[in-house]
Protein backbone atom coordinates (compact mmCIF):
# COMPACT_ATOMS: atom_id res chain seq x y z
CA UNK A 1 0.00 0.00 0.00
CA UNK A 2 1.42 3.28 -1.42
CA UNK A 3 2.05 6.03 2.16
CA UNK A 4 -0.31 8.87 2.18
CA UNK A 5 0.46 12.17 4.31
CA UNK A 6 -1.12 15.53 5.08
CA UNK A 7 -0.21 18.76 3.68
CA UNK A 8 -2.32 21.65 4.59
CA UNK A 9 -5.39 20.34 5.17
CA UNK A 10 -5.15 17.75 2.67
CA UNK A 11 -4.77 13.90 2.65
CA UNK A 12 -2.37 13.36 -0.73
CA UNK A 13 0.15 10.21 -1.97
CA UNK A 14 3.64 10.16 0.14
CA UNK A 15 5.48 10.68 -3.16
CA UNK A 16 3.45 14.05 -4.55
CA UNK A 17 3.52 15.56 -1.30
CA UNK A 18 5.16 19.28 -1.47
CA UNK A 19 5.55 22.70 -0.28
CA UNK A 20 5.54 25.86 -1.83
CA UNK A 21 9.08 27.25 -2.79
CA UNK A 22 8.89 30.33 -0.27
CA UNK A 23 7.60 28.19 2.64
CA UNK A 24 9.64 29.70 5.39
CA UNK A 25 10.17 26.47 6.95
CA UNK A 26 12.02 25.85 3.60
CA UNK A 27 14.11 29.11 3.47
CA UNK A 28 14.40 30.05 7.14
CA UNK A 29 14.09 27.09 9.43
CA UNK A 30 10.94 29.17 10.40
CA UNK A 31 8.97 26.12 12.00
CA UNK A 32 8.95 23.51 14.74
CA UNK A 33 8.10 20.23 14.80
CA UNK A 34 7.10 17.45 16.94
CA UNK A 35 7.52 13.03 16.66
CA UNK A 36 5.38 10.92 18.22
CA UNK A 37 5.07 7.25 19.07
CA UNK A 38 3.08 4.83 17.61
CA UNK A 39 2.30 1.66 19.54
CA UNK A 40 -0.09 -0.87 18.70
CA UNK A 41 -2.16 2.28 17.25
CA UNK A 42 -2.14 4.12 20.05
CA UNK A 43 -0.65 7.82 20.09
CA UNK A 44 1.93 7.46 23.00
CA UNK A 45 2.10 10.34 25.70
CA UNK A 46 0.23 12.49 22.63
CA UNK A 47 -1.11 15.37 25.30
CA UNK A 48 2.68 16.01 26.15
CA UNK A 49 3.72 16.58 22.80
CA UNK A 50 0.87 18.66 21.43
CA UNK A 51 1.66 20.42 24.86
CA UNK A 52 5.28 21.02 23.70
CA UNK A 53 4.63 21.85 19.92
CA UNK A 54 1.89 24.65 21.52
CA UNK A 55 4.73 26.34 23.41
CA UNK A 56 7.34 26.11 20.65
CA UNK A 57 5.24 27.45 18.58
CA UNK A 58 4.01 30.50 21.15
CA UNK A 59 8.11 30.98 21.77
CA UNK A 60 8.36 31.45 18.27
CA UNK A 61 4.74 33.78 18.10
CA UNK A 62 3.44 31.71 15.31
CA UNK A 63 -0.07 30.76 15.47
CA UNK A 64 -1.56 27.12 15.50
CA UNK A 65 -2.76 26.00 11.91
CA UNK A 66 -5.66 23.98 13.52
CA UNK A 67 -7.54 23.57 16.98
CA UNK A 68 -6.21 20.54 19.36
CA UNK A 69 -9.16 18.10 18.73
CA UNK A 70 -9.05 18.49 14.52
CA UNK A 71 -5.50 18.09 14.95
CA UNK A 72 -6.05 14.83 16.89
CA UNK A 73 -8.91 13.83 14.54
CA UNK A 74 -6.57 14.57 11.31
CA UNK A 75 -3.99 12.06 12.97
CA UNK A 76 -5.82 9.08 13.47
CA UNK A 77 -6.97 9.74 10.45
CA UNK A 78 -3.54 9.57 8.94
CA UNK A 79 -2.42 6.59 10.59
CA UNK A 80 -5.66 5.16 9.62
CA UNK A 81 -4.81 5.88 6.32
CA UNK A 82 -1.35 4.41 6.49
CA UNK A 83 -2.64 1.50 8.04
CA UNK A 84 0.45 1.78 11.05
CA UNK A 85 0.26 -0.26 14.20
CA UNK A 86 3.72 0.68 15.36
CA UNK A 87 5.93 3.34 14.20
CA UNK A 88 5.91 7.19 14.52
CA UNK A 89 3.80 10.79 13.19
CA UNK A 90 5.56 13.57 12.70
CA UNK A 91 4.81 16.76 11.91
CA UNK A 92 5.55 20.39 11.15
CA UNK A 93 4.79 23.91 11.09
CA UNK A 94 6.24 26.42 9.52
CA UNK A 95 5.12 30.53 9.43
CA UNK A 96 3.94 29.90 5.75
CA UNK A 97 4.27 30.90 2.21
CA UNK A 98 5.16 34.53 1.41
CA UNK A 99 7.70 36.36 0.50
CA UNK A 100 11.52 36.15 0.75
CA UNK A 101 11.68 38.66 3.90
CA UNK A 102 13.40 38.20 7.26
CA UNK A 103 10.88 39.76 8.83
CA UNK A 104 6.99 38.08 9.38
CA UNK A 105 5.06 38.19 6.99
CA UNK A 106 1.72 39.67 7.55
CA UNK A 107 -1.06 38.30 10.35
CA UNK A 108 -2.75 37.27 7.16
CA UNK A 109 -0.82 34.71 6.13
CA UNK A 110 -1.45 31.28 7.34
CA UNK A 111 0.54 28.60 9.06
CA UNK A 112 1.96 25.21 7.25
CA UNK A 113 1.22 21.62 8.59
CA UNK A 114 2.74 18.53 7.11
CA UNK A 115 2.58 15.68 8.67
CA UNK A 116 3.73 12.16 7.53
CA UNK A 117 3.53 8.18 9.19
CA UNK A 118 5.65 5.60 8.83
CA UNK A 119 6.48 1.93 10.68
CA UNK A 120 9.80 1.71 13.04
CA UNK A 121 10.78 -1.10 14.96
CA UNK A 122 10.37 0.27 18.46
CA UNK A 123 12.04 -2.84 20.36
CA UNK A 124 15.02 -3.45 18.38
CA UNK A 125 16.59 -6.80 19.86
CA UNK A 126 20.48 -5.99 18.46
CA UNK A 127 20.05 -2.42 20.47
CA UNK A 128 18.38 -3.44 23.71
CA UNK A 129 20.29 -7.36 24.15
CA UNK A 130 23.77 -5.46 23.47
CA UNK A 131 23.70 -1.46 23.89
CA UNK A 132 24.60 1.20 21.69
CA UNK A 133 28.16 3.13 21.66
CA UNK A 134 28.13 6.54 21.38
CA UNK A 135 30.93 9.64 20.46
CA UNK A 136 31.02 12.93 22.39
CA UNK A 137 31.59 16.23 20.47
CA UNK A 138 30.73 20.03 21.07
CA UNK A 139 27.78 21.27 21.03
CA UNK A 140 27.31 24.24 18.63
CA UNK A 141 23.88 24.25 19.00
CA UNK A 142 22.29 28.01 19.18
CA UNK A 143 21.13 28.89 22.91
CA UNK A 144 17.00 27.84 22.67
CA UNK A 145 17.44 24.58 22.45
CA UNK A 146 13.87 24.26 24.75
CA UNK A 147 12.49 24.65 21.81
CA UNK A 148 12.03 22.05 18.84
CA UNK A 149 12.79 23.96 16.02
CA UNK A 150 13.21 22.35 12.30
CA UNK A 151 16.28 24.30 12.06
CA UNK A 152 19.25 21.35 12.77
CA UNK A 153 21.99 21.59 11.24
CA UNK A 154 24.50 21.21 13.83
CA UNK A 155 22.05 17.75 14.87
CA UNK A 156 22.73 16.74 11.12
CA UNK A 157 26.26 17.08 11.41
CA UNK A 158 26.79 15.38 14.98
CA UNK A 159 24.61 12.65 13.71
CA UNK A 160 26.54 11.85 10.64
CA UNK A 161 30.04 12.29 12.58
CA UNK A 162 28.72 9.50 14.92
CA UNK A 163 27.54 7.18 11.89
CA UNK A 164 31.60 7.84 10.56
CA UNK A 165 32.81 6.62 13.79
CA UNK A 166 30.38 3.74 14.05
CA UNK A 167 28.14 4.83 17.03
CA UNK A 168 24.44 4.58 17.49
CA UNK A 169 24.23 8.70 18.85
CA UNK A 170 26.46 11.69 19.74
CA UNK A 171 26.33 13.17 23.37
CA UNK A 172 26.84 16.95 23.40
CA UNK A 173 29.45 18.50 25.54
CA UNK A 174 29.28 22.63 26.38
CA UNK A 175 31.69 24.90 26.64
CA UNK A 176 32.80 23.34 30.26
CA UNK A 177 32.49 19.77 29.15
CA UNK A 178 29.05 19.21 30.35
CA UNK A 179 26.97 16.66 28.36
CA UNK A 180 23.90 18.53 27.54
CA UNK A 181 21.71 15.87 25.52
CA UNK A 182 22.10 13.62 22.44
CA UNK A 183 21.65 15.15 18.93
CA UNK A 184 18.40 13.49 18.98
CA UNK A 185 18.25 11.86 22.42
CA UNK A 186 18.42 13.24 26.18
CA UNK A 187 21.45 12.02 28.10
CA UNK A 188 21.24 9.61 31.35
CA UNK A 189 23.37 7.73 33.99
CA UNK A 190 23.09 5.94 36.91
CA UNK A 191 26.28 6.56 39.48
CA UNK A 192 28.01 3.85 41.26
CA UNK A 193 25.39 4.59 44.09
CA UNK A 194 22.56 3.87 41.53
CA UNK A 195 21.07 7.49 41.88
CA UNK A 196 19.59 8.37 38.28
CA UNK A 197 20.94 11.59 36.72
CA UNK A 198 19.77 13.57 33.66
CA UNK A 199 20.61 17.02 32.61
CA UNK A 200 17.76 19.75 34.13
CA UNK A 201 15.06 21.13 31.94
CA UNK A 202 16.23 24.69 30.45
CA UNK A 203 17.20 26.73 28.02
CA UNK A 204 20.18 24.33 26.89
CA UNK A 205 17.70 21.13 26.46
CA UNK A 206 14.82 19.92 25.02
CA UNK A 207 12.98 18.65 27.50
CA UNK A 208 11.70 15.48 26.28
CA UNK A 209 8.58 13.97 26.82
CA UNK A 210 9.62 10.42 26.96
CA UNK A 211 12.25 12.18 29.67
CA UNK A 212 9.81 13.47 31.46
CA UNK A 213 7.48 10.30 31.31
CA UNK A 214 10.83 8.28 32.80
CA UNK A 215 11.50 10.72 35.48
CA UNK A 216 7.67 9.90 36.64
CA UNK A 217 7.95 6.80 36.78
CA UNK A 218 11.39 6.82 38.62
CA UNK A 219 10.16 8.73 41.06
CA UNK A 220 6.50 6.33 41.53
CA UNK A 221 8.94 3.69 41.91
CA UNK A 222 11.17 5.20 44.32
CA UNK A 223 14.21 5.48 41.66
CA UNK A 224 16.98 8.18 43.71
CA UNK A 225 16.63 10.65 40.68
CA UNK A 226 18.77 14.23 40.38
CA UNK A 227 18.15 16.83 37.92
CA UNK A 228 21.87 18.21 37.28
CA UNK A 229 24.12 18.51 34.74
CA UNK A 230 27.08 15.74 34.43
CA UNK A 231 30.34 15.14 32.92
CA UNK A 232 31.79 12.57 30.55
CA UNK A 233 34.49 11.63 33.48
CA UNK A 234 30.96 10.61 35.52
CA UNK A 235 29.67 9.29 32.46
CA UNK A 236 33.20 6.87 32.51
CA UNK A 237 32.39 6.26 36.40
CA UNK A 238 28.74 5.61 36.59
CA UNK A 239 27.49 2.08 36.77
CA UNK A 240 24.51 2.78 33.73
CA UNK A 241 23.71 4.92 30.84
CA UNK A 242 21.25 5.40 28.73
CA UNK A 243 19.19 7.69 25.99
CA UNK A 244 15.52 8.33 25.39
CA UNK A 245 13.79 9.97 22.85
CA UNK A 246 10.46 9.29 21.55
CA UNK A 247 11.15 6.88 18.90
CA UNK A 248 13.81 4.82 20.71
CA UNK A 249 12.37 4.84 23.84
CA UNK A 250 14.86 3.60 26.34
CA UNK A 251 18.18 2.36 24.83
CA UNK A 252 21.35 1.50 26.56
CA UNK A 253 24.38 3.07 26.19
CA UNK A 254 27.43 0.36 26.67
CA UNK A 255 30.49 2.16 25.32
CA UNK A 256 31.03 6.47 25.16
CA UNK A 257 34.28 7.15 23.19
CA UNK A 258 35.78 3.73 23.17
CA UNK A 259 35.22 3.44 26.81
CA UNK A 260 32.92 0.72 28.62
CA UNK A 261 29.96 2.00 30.97
CA UNK A 262 29.53 -0.08 34.41
CA UNK A 263 31.02 -3.84 33.12
CA UNK A 264 30.15 -2.82 29.22
CA UNK A 265 26.88 -4.70 28.91
CA UNK A 266 23.03 -3.31 29.26
CA UNK A 267 22.15 -2.50 33.27
CA UNK A 268 19.35 -3.85 35.07
CA UNK A 269 17.46 -0.18 35.68
CA UNK A 270 18.08 0.39 31.76
CA UNK A 271 16.01 -2.10 30.79
CA UNK A 272 13.74 -2.01 34.27
CA UNK A 273 12.63 1.97 33.50
CA UNK A 274 12.51 0.76 29.46
CA UNK A 275 9.94 -2.02 30.39
CA UNK A 276 7.74 0.34 32.76
CA UNK A 277 8.09 3.06 29.93
CA UNK A 278 6.48 0.23 27.38
CA UNK A 279 4.13 -0.76 29.42
CA UNK A 280 2.90 2.55 29.88
CA UNK A 281 2.44 2.86 26.37
CA UNK A 282 0.77 -0.06 25.65
CA UNK A 283 -1.62 1.09 28.32
CA UNK A 284 -3.11 4.43 26.03
CA UNK A 285 -2.81 6.09 30.27
CA UNK A 286 -2.09 9.98 29.70
CA UNK A 287 -1.17 11.93 32.30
Amino acid sequence: MSRVAYVNGRFVPHAMASVHIEDRGYQFADGVYEVIAIQDGKLVDEAGHIDRLDRSLRELRMARPMGRQAHGLVMRELIRRNRVRNGVIYMQVTRGVAPRNFLFPPAATSPSLVMTVRRTDLFPTARLRDGVRIVSMPDIRWKRRDIKSVGLLPQVLGKQRAAEAGAFEGWMLDESGFVTEGCSSNAWIVTRDGVLVTHEASHEILNGITRQSIIRIAREAGIPFEERAFRLEEAFEAREAFLTSASTYCIPIVRVDDRPIGNGHPGLLTAKLRQAYAAYAASGRTV
